[in-house]
């Protein structure tokens, strides 16, 4: 998959991510009990009283060595190797467009009293990868994040 010339290498990723795009623009919970997979076809919050809007997602680059991609929570220029705390390997898809998708960088909720039902918060970090970097994707529970 990594550097692949062929167009639909990123096909598996790219149909994963446009499925989890389509249900946070479409949020509502449902009731139904299905396995819980990333290609679950709704967003489901347990027993929260929020609504979900978001499965966040850690995604995983060919040659990361199993370390996931992690990305600055504000738009400065920022090293995340030499400065973690400032960064995220939390995001939420926004875009899809063939094997290129667009992600908001999630960030933890400082608000130690909300952090148990809604632990992340929405950044104004965003990034677009080309999907023929990405070898897997690990979907987190899905959750409400209020967009900024």
């Amino acid at each position: 998959m990594c550097n692949n010339a062929e167009n639909d290498s990123c096909k598996c990723i790219a149909e994963i991510l446009t499925v989890i795009n389509i249900l946070q623009q479409n949020a509502n919970c449902c009731g139904d009990a299905c396995l819980d997979t990333c290609d679950r076809g709704f967003l489901g919050c347990g027993t929260t009283t929020f609504s979900c809007n978001t499965r966040p997602i850690m995604l995983y680059t060919c040659c990361g060595n199993g370390t996931p991609w992690s990305m600055p929570t504000t738009k400065e220029n920022i090293d995340c190797t030499t400065t973690p705390g400032s960064c995220s390997s939390v995001f939420r898809v926004e875009k899809v467009d063939g094997c290129c998708a667009t992600f908001r960088v999630l960030a933890a909720n400082p608000d130690p009293t909300q952090a148990a039902t809604i632990p992340y918060v929405s950044t104004n970090s965003f990034f677009t990868m080309n999907l023929n970097c990405v070898c897997s994707l690990k979907c987190l529970q899905d959750t409400f994040v209020e967009c900024l």
